[in-house]
């Protein structure tokens, strides 16, 4: 495993490219991990001490060029920077190596089974997590485990729990930017999927309306009781007797 020493001779993240600058061959690999970091924007709204890179640069060695996945997530690191946001991710700088990493398997291999999965697996990232589609004799999602220093797979089961991150990881069929298909979300240790900022949205406004539709209920129901009391009262009334002098 390497050994991150920060030194004075080191480039800053401001002198280093912030990716490879290798296009994308399919846009699930920009909006899978949009999709992951938009979902832990809200759960995670108050928490401060996390980080998730998409198409980022990360840099173990100085004098080697970064290696970029698709996604990944660092606890235990400082969320913002600065204004500027990060440019890269160099471990001898942010002291932290990522907890989590994800690559998504689109029309061509870039080594998510040679030479990224090696060089996390040497950098001590503890879940490496590969998606692909367009499989069909294996599983689309595969999560790995570091144990002793290897890559083990962990599950094809969807979701599969990650207790040290307090996540679990899954897929389902879902409409994410207008786009129905089956995607990558977070889940909680019971099983069930974090919703996305529109399903969030729309269950917000559902609720609101079904609390709209029970007040007015209640209101309907009160006007309806005091109207029955005003009923009996004339009825009173009319039979010489004063409502107002009964106990």
């Amino acid at each position: 495993m390497f050994e991150y020493k920060p030194l004075h001779y080191y480039p800053s993240s401001e002198e280093l490219p912030d990716s490879d600058d290798t296009p994308v061959d399919n846009e699930l690999q920009d909006l899978i991990p949009g999709l992951l970091k938009a979902i832990l924007g809200y759960l995670w709204v108050d928490r401060w001490d996390w980080f998730f890179g998409i198409d980022m640069g990360i840099y173990y060695d100085p004098e080697e060029p970064a290696i970029v996945p698709d996604g990944f997530l660092s606890l235990g690191v400082e969320r913002f920077i600065d204004e500027d946001l990060r440019l890269s991710y160099p471990l001898w700088e942010e002291g932290v190596v990522p907890i989590f990493v994800l690559e998504v398997v689109s029309q061509n291999y870039r080594g998510e089974y040679s030479t990224k999965k090696l060089m996390y697996q040497e950098m001590g990232v503890l879940y490496y997590v590969v998606y692909s589609s367009r499989r069909r004799r294996k599983p689309p999602l595969e999560v790995y485990k570091l144990v002793n220093g290897e890559y083990m797979l962990l599950s094809t089961q969807s979701p599969c729990w990650m207790p040290e991150i307090g996540l679990g990881i899954g897929r389902e069929r879902a409409t994410y930017l207008g786009i129905e298909r089956e995607w990558v979300f977070w889940y909680n240790e019971q099983g069930d999927r974090y919703l996305l900022p529109d399903e969030r949205t729309e269950l917000a406004q559902r609720q609101a309306e079904a609390a709209q539709r029970q007040a007015e209920i209640a209101q309907r129901q009160a006007e309806a009781a005091q109207q029955q009391l005003e009923q009996l009262r004339e009825q009173l009334r009319s039979r010489g007797i004063d409502p107002d002098t009964l106990g």
